[in-house]
């Protein structure tokens, strides 16, 4: 069988078929495109695709690259024979998160783990509600104890493979002690609301397989070869279930860069990929250092840059691409002069012909897009900021929220938020009634009300556990009341209406589903959300985010805003001192760019309202002053005009 197309490393990989093989994937080196022409190899090879397994992180990378493999197999003469695996009704492999994964084994095993199968999935800032909740019955001070930091305590307790019974504090701490009757308390919330939490679908999965030897048996004959992307970033339960997933046949890919793990903060662990080849003896390595993406000037730069880091294994990136354009150096004053340059240098380029869509600007704190949002709306320059996202948005959370409450009538988060949405007279004291479960106890009146609603919610069910996804939600939004509540009201309201409709549409993707998946899959992708799953792709704007936001894309030119010691690289007040992680941060930032890198840095910032003099960040020194071009820098504001320009 020859691959063509491949290089030989890439070739190497795909056509290693059993046994440990752990792929080493430099930034730009066509890993998706090796995982799925692997897939297909596999299958070519005589492996039915049900009994194939790849597993990643985002619903993103999990769509892309189902849509890429099924793509190729559908393409495939080979495959599409009249007598194929298609006729055994199990004809693809399986393509999912680590999340999703998890939920679907915790739905098959409900019964058997006292799961209801409509469990509820809270999302993070469900999760927030119910630490605040319990914070708030034990009598504590939400200041010193901010749920946000005790959710992260316990999702990092999670990620260990700890549970509240596991967790046990030094009676002397008095702080990590709280904390453990925090979780008590939040864990409760969770029982009560039939609910897990994005950690649970993982700590529940590992259990499951780690303690019921039939299920963990069965997982494994079902899923003879396993693969795993972005194998850097596990966390100790991750790690955990692949290995009980993988069983004695070893038949794991694993594909990874060391030199992009920048999520230990959550807890990624950079020793599962660093100490593979001990936990699988025998394993083939292959690297992949050519890169498709960028100039050689910017891998360059990004190899002078992490070739500072100690823990990592060797690799240099390469490409057939050409030099390219020096990388650019702009030295401001302030942010606001910083922003200036940067938004004028975008409207250049557009000017130039460049998509909006294909110029990123990257920085390390959310609270730097503030200078740059403002210019951009002064300019006229069109931008989309990452982090607002579509099923964040509250006319979606309710819809969602009806459907969650119909299918599991215990999630009292989600009856509380809709129950006046749009108003129906029943007020605080009658809500209360029904989660007490009393409603005999309330007026005639007020128990016809409670009557209508319980009965709305019925009529949902019934419609979600028998039609397709897409007429659920137009249900939904009919029936409840929210049309006609939003309908020939503001232009706010109408765009809440839209929205709504656009959910219907989303919806429909998932009308193929046979019974109440298509609609458990939706709920599922909606709470397991990510920031890159707000990037439309027809929207044709400058897109602003985070680094950390940015892994996984590529835009033609990127700009490298706030390179400032204190700010990237990143102070920390942990005292990790982890300066490696920061500059895998940079370097991932860095090779985001197909053609053109912009580097800039302010002489003067405010950051809490406090202007300080900053000092320019060792990153660009790290970079070789032989890529770089110095640009005309340290204007004054009044020495820029940046003219409106109209699309």
């Amino acid at each position: 069988m020859t691959h063509t197309d491949l290089n030989i490393q890439q070739k190497q990989a795909v056509e290693h078929t059993n046994g440990p093989l752990m792929i080493l994937a430099g930034a730009g080196a066509g890993k998706t495109r090796v995982i799925t022409q692997r897939i297909v190899h596999l299958i070519k090879s005589g492996v039915s695709p049900e009994h194939i397994l790849a597993l990643t992180f985002t619903n993103k990378a999990a769509r892309e690259m189902r849509d890429r493999a099924l793509g190729l197999i559908d393409a495939d003469p080979e495959i599409n024979r009249p007598v194929s695996a298609r006729a055994t009704g199990l004809t693809t492999p399986y393509i999912a998160t680590f999340h999703s994964l998890g939920a679907a084994l915790l739905r098959e095993h409900a019964r058997e783990l006292g799961l209801k199968r409509h469990f509820t999935i809270f999302d993070r800032t469900d999760s927030t509600r119910a630490v605040k909740h319990a914070v708030k019955k034990l009598g504590l001070d939400p200041k010193q104890f901010e749920p946000r930091t005790v959710l992260g305590m316990i999702s990092r307790h999670k990620g260990d493979g700890m549970g509240v019974g596991d967790y046990h504090a030094d009676i002397g701490d008095t702080w990590r002690h709280t904390v453990g009757r925090i979780w008590q308390e939040y864990e409760a919330v969770l029982a009560k609301e039939g609910a897990l939490d994005f950690d649970d679908l993982l700590l529940r999965t590992y259990t499951l397989l780690r303690d019921n030897e039939v299920v963990r048996t069965r997982c494994q004959t079902r899923w003879t070869h396993v693969h795993v992307d972005e194998y850097q970033d596990t966390n100790r339960v991750q790690f955990a279930i692949t290995q009980l997933l993988v069983g004695e046949a070893a038949n794991i890919c694993v594909v990874g860069d060391i030199d992009q793990t920048i999520y230990s903060w959550r807890g990624a662990n950079l020793a599962n990929l660093l100490s593979f080849e001990e936990e699988f003896p025998g394993t083939t390595v292959v690297v992949l250092e050519e890169n498709y993406r960028s100039t050689q000037t910017i891998l360059a730069a990004a190899n002078n840059v992490i070739a500072k880091n100690v823990r990592r294994k060797e690799k240099k990136l390469f490409t057939q691409n050409g030099e390219g354009e020096p990388i650019g150096l702009y030295s401001s004053f302030s942010e606001d002069d910083e922003a200036r340059f940067v938004v004028e240098k975008a409207a250049e380029l557009i000017a130039q012909g460049v998509a909006p869509r294909e110029i990123a600007i990257l920085y390390r704190a959310n609270f730097q897009s503030r200078a740059l949002e403002q210019t951009c709306m002064y300019a006229g320059v069109p931008y989309q900021v990452l982090g607002t996202r579509f099923f964040d948005r509250k006319e979606i959370k309710d819809v969602l929220s009806y459907i969650r409450a119909a299918l599991n009538p215990d999630s009292q988060g989600d009856i509380a938020r809709i129950v006046s949405t749009p108003p129906r007279g029943i007020g605080k004291l009658t809500l209360t009634k029904m989660l007490e479960k009393k409603e005999h106890e309330l007026s005639p009146a007020a128990q016809q009300k409670v009557a209508e609603f319980t009965d709305l919610l019925s009529a949902i069910r019934d419609v979600a556990l028998r039609e397709k996804p897409s007429e659920t939600i137009r249900f939904v939004v009919q029936k409840s009341g929210l049309e006609g509540k939003l309908k020939g009201g503001t232009e706010e309201d109408r765009e809440r209406l839209e929205n709504m409709k656009e959910l219907a549409t989303l919806a429909s993707k998932y009308d193929a589903y046979a019974g109440e998946e298509g609609i458990e899959k939706l709920l599922e992708d909606a709470a397991l959300a990510t920031d890159q799953d707000s990037l439309e792709k027809n929207h044709n704007a400058v897109k602003l985010m985070t680094v950390h936001a940015s892994k996984g894309l590529e835009f033609d030119y990127v700009f490298i805003v706030g390179l400032e010691e204190g700010l990237f690289p990143h102070e920390r007040f942990d005292d990790s001192g982890d300066d490696e992680e920061e500059r895998r941060l940079f370097y991932v930032a860095l090779t985001r760019a197909r053609k053109k890198v912009f580097l800039s840095h302010a002489v003067v910032r405010t950051i809490f309202g406090s202007q300080s003099i900053q000092t320019a960040s060792s990153f660009i020194e790290d970079v070789g002053e032989e890529h770089l071009e110095a640009l005309e820098g340290f204007s004054r504001p009044h020495e820029h005009k940046v003219d409106l320009i109209d699309f």
